[in-house]
């Protein structure tokens, strides 16, 4: 890549049918950015899901978090962080000459073989929502903060909500 390509990538996914359009926590529109939570629409798409929402436990978690890190070795990427929760995946990673939403499928698509091979549950139906997002890191400061959030603000949120 060029001298101005990012240091990492932030990537995100989710769970498929776990975060809608119009979602009330907000959601990311493709080109836009951040949107308001817009529950009609929200509620529009939980209509229309055509299989039952199935969150990852433990052995699920550890299965995508494990095939992430072993396809970063055989692609020769630098994974600084993958964490898996029980309903979206936080990626970060060092992927010279991939763009990022190259990086995300692939990652992605490892981890739905992974599961299908492990989890019968997840035979014959979507794992994930399309796409995802992933952003660019470009600083040290963006790099230690972002891996700060893949790996601990999901459970500092759940310990300020439980206070």
């Amino acid at each position: 890549m060029s001298a101005d390509a990012p240091i990492a990538y932030y990537i995100t996914w989710t769970l498929y049918g776990t975060h809608l359009q119009g979602a009330k926590t907000g959601w990311r529109k493709y080109g836009k950015g951040f949107q308001a939570p817009q529950p009609f629409l929200e509620a529009w798409h939980a209509k229309r899901l055509k299989y039952p929402i199935m969150l990852l436990d433990q052995s699920g978690r550890a299965i995508v978090n494990d095939i992430i890190a072993r396809h970063c070795v055989i692609r020769s990427w630098h994974l600084w962080i993958a964490n898996a929760r029980s309903n979206h995946v936080h990626v970060v990673v060092s992927a010279p000459s991939h763009r990022g939403n190259i990086v995300r499928d692939q990652l992605k698509a490892n981890g739905t073989k992974a599961l299908r091979d492990s989890i019968p549950k997840f035979l014959n139906r979507p794992v994930w929502t399309e796409g995802g997002d992933w952003q660019c890191v470009d600083t040290e400061s963006d790099l230690d903060e972002v891996i700060r959030y893949a790996s601990e603000a999901q459970d500092l949120k759940w310990i300020e909500r439980s206070s």
